[in-house]
């Protein structure tokens, strides 16, 4: 993610600092810092970097970004929209590039060399940050547009801009006293070093605990994740056996299809100990150190909790409504948890296992559920979901509906053999690229994600957008396809979403355009592209059987449908738990908090079901300590989903998920708009009303 957004909203994680080293000797030197040279408008120079050039970069650049902001904040002229606002827009440019790249390689390409670049330079990128935001002379300037808005004849566009720039700098303390500031800034670069150590400790319980099976314990397996397993071990020096990595893409499918209970129950307390070991990468002391700090500074910046801090510019705006509709939906996924578990008892019983549903039996025995209630087995699904063909079918669904064109291109250079490219046109127009990085590997964080490379703009002229999902799709044998789940389906459709959110932005002002929104509507556009995935237009062209070609039976894709609320009590549950407690953990202020004890104290209040985890423990929760992004902020898919559920019926109630004018109206008020207008006002606007919660309890078949 890059700079523009930390500076104008304060949402971003922290950016760059001053790093020691000669910075105007080795601007020109380093590629890092260079204007992006080559064909569309420039690229990232993936062929040039070198980890060891990293912190002669940030110093480069951010040298030259506080040489601009000097400018900015003693210009002599009267403040105006054009010397302040628009020029902060233009400032920044090469740390906006070194950025970009960094995260890259924090991401996806970590190595013990990078995560020591990490280690020094995070503290130091947050402290850059506070030097900027704490600017008095820069704050004054921008107050003062900001002020002078409506008689300074500027745009809708640039009015909002002046509240997003004014708001960002107020939320971060530009008004505070000169102690407060001191120790704000004292703050941030202590929990810039925290949530590092906590990426970095997660990453190694990741990388590090493996479990290696042989042929006698793959009972139950299917033949794709069996192959999967033995690609793994063989690229972990492992040939001949079969590795479950500890990473939810391996760990799923195994506790899902595993006869081996002894086996999947050491699958499923490796994968939920993460960052919980008691040992050097343990996560629990740096979260209490964590919490505390941001109790802390939220006090200093006049709010009653950090959650209240976050929310404060959210489409939620209190914590107390974001509990409020979380407290709405809970009830009624743990009923479902309650007989969805004793469907499984039953199954159990019948088998003579003499058993009681635990943890790791919940996926095993939901699919046999599955299977006997709905003559459902998704196994029969999965070879139909072939990684390209869906990618395809991704690419197909975001033509009907916004006209884009996917075509593969070999002409710019990437940063691992993995990644491929795509240009993005619109009748003709170059758009953007689209980057795709789907294999898990080691130094790779797990999860799946979009990066904007570049976000669109037209202030400094028409700027080519680069955007990029990343998944963790375990590699099978070189000659097969990689087949997916059904959730895994859902997920890339999801993470394509944001990309196209991205790819889909006309502003003039980078620090307003395509992802850069509220964090509770940010999710709307990908929870809602999930949504085409299981359309009979991407299924019939898509879903295409690996061997034989032939398109998914038309009565499997009805049992599909048919089962479309099955597990939901799971799925509900397992995701709402932990928007639960990470609420609960910073509406806690500065108590003294024992994170282990807290969640377990807290989730027993709740009437948390014995039989599932919450789908991020504490000590592993990333949306929520590896930086502020998702903190007091993981209710925001619930929020969005809501929005999703609602905005889809538009098109069902029209002409169906492909209707033009629905998806005129769709692209015209949400996905072109990014952080121009109101989200509450795009919502209203395209849809007429504000959202209904009941599409939501409908699609889930809770109570309406």
């Amino acid at each position: 993610m890059q700079r523009r957004t930390f500076l104008a909203a304060s949402t971003a994680m922290a950016a760059s600092s001053m790093i020691s080293g000669d910075a105007g000797a080795q601007t020109s030197a380093n590629p890092l810092t260079q204007p992006w040279t080559g064909p569309y408008g420039g690229v990232p120079p993936f062929g040039q970097v070198k980890v060891a050039d990293f912190r002669a970069a940030w110093a480069a650049s951010m040298a030259a970004e506080l040489a601009e902001i000097d400018a900015i904040a003693n210009n002599p002229a009267p403040p105006t929209f054009e010397n302040t606002i628009g020029a902060l827009e233009r400032a920044g440019a090469a740390g906006d590039r070194v950025g970009t790249i960094y995260s890259i390689w924090s991401g996806t390409l970590s190595t013990p060399e990078m995560r020591a670049v990490e280690t020094e330079v995070e503290p130091k990128l947050a402290a850059h940050n506070d030097t900027i935001l704490q600017n008095e002379k820069l704050f004054h300037r921008i107050e003062a547009v900001y002020e002078g808005r409506d008689k300074a004849g500027l745009t809708p566009e640039q009015k909002r801009l002046a509240w997003v720039r004014w708001n960002g700098f107020v939320r971060a303390g530009a008004k505070l006293s000169p102690a407060a500031k001191t120790r704000v800034a004292q703050i941030n670069k202590q929990l810039a070093g925290l949530f590092t150590t906590f990426n970095q400790n997660l990453l190694a319980d990741e990388t590090d605990y493996v479990l290696y099976l042989d042929q006698k314990d793959l009972s139950g397996l299917p033949h794709d994740v069996t192959e999967a397993a033995a690609q793994a071990a063989k690229e972990h020096g492992k040939p001949g056996q079969y590795a479950i990595l500890n990473t939810r893409s391996s760990m799923d499918p195994f506790l899902t299809y595993s006869d081996r209970r002894d086996l999947r129950e050491k699958v499923w307390r490796t994968f939920y100990a993460r960052g919980d070991n008691g040992d050097a990468h343990d996560n629990n002391a740096g979260i209490k150190q964590i919490l505390k700090l941001r109790a802390e500074r939220a006090k200093l910046r006049g709010y009653p909790t950090h959650a209240h801090w976050r929310l404060d510019d959210a489409m939620a705006k209190t914590p107390e409504l974001a509990m409020d509709l979380m407290m709405r939906v809970w009830p009624s996924a743990v009923a479902r948890v309650h007989q969805e578990v004793a469907e499984m008892q039953a199954v159990a019983d019948k088998e003579g296992g003499k058993i009681r549903i635990a943890p790791w039996d919940y996926r095993y025995y939901a699919e046999k559920v599955r299977a006997e209630r709905y003559a459902l087995d998704m196994n029969d699904v999965k070879p139909y979901l072939q990684l390209e063909k869906l990618r395809e079918g991704m690419h197909w669904a975001a033509g009907q509906l916004y006209g884009f064109e996917f075509t593969p291109i070999a002409d710019v250079p990437v940063q691992h053999p993995d990644v491929r490219v795509w240009k993005v046109t619109r009748a003709g127009q170059l758009v953007g690229l689209w980057y795709f990085d789907p294999y898990a590997r080691t130094g790779k964080r797990s999860g799946a994600w979009m990066n904007a490379y570049r976000a669109q703009q037209t202030y400094e002229g028409k700027i080519t957008t680069i955007v990029s999902n990343n998944a963790n799709f375990v590699k099978g044998a070189p000659d097969q396809p990689v087949l997916v789940s059904w959730d895994d389906g859902t997920t890339m459709f999801h993470e394509f979403g944001h990309a196209l959110h991205g790819l889909n932005s006309e502003v003039t002002y980078p620090s307003l355009s395509g992802t850069r929104v509220a964090r509770d509507y940010v999710e709307f556009p990908s929870q809602l592209n999930e949504n085409w995935l299981p359309t009979p237009e991407v299924l019939n062209r898509f879903a295409l059987h690996y061997q034989t070609g032939k398109p998914i039976p038309a009565e499997l894709v009805a049992k599909i449908d048919k089962a479309h609320t099955f597990r939901q009590g799971f799925d509900v549950t397992e995701y709402l738990s932990s928007a639960l407690i990470d609420m609960k953990l910073h509406l806690a202020g500065d108590a003294d908090i024992d994170p282990r004890a807290f969640e377990k104290d807290e989730l027993a209040k709740l009437g948390m079901p014995a039989e599932l985890p919450m789908r991020h423990r504490t000590p592993q929760f990333q949306h929520i300590f590896a930086s502020d992004g998702y903190s007091a902020g993981y209710y925001s898919y619930l929020w969005s989903e809501v929005l999703d559920h609602d905005a889809f019926e538009a098109f069902t109630e029209k002409g169906g998920p492909y209707d033009k004018a629905v998806a005129k109206r769709l692209h015209d008020n949400i996905m072109k708009v990014g952080n121009t207008v109101d989200p509450a006002v795009q919502y209203r606007a395209f849809r007429g009303r504000d959202p209904d919660v009941k599409a939501y309890l409908r699609d889930k078949g809770f109570p309406t």
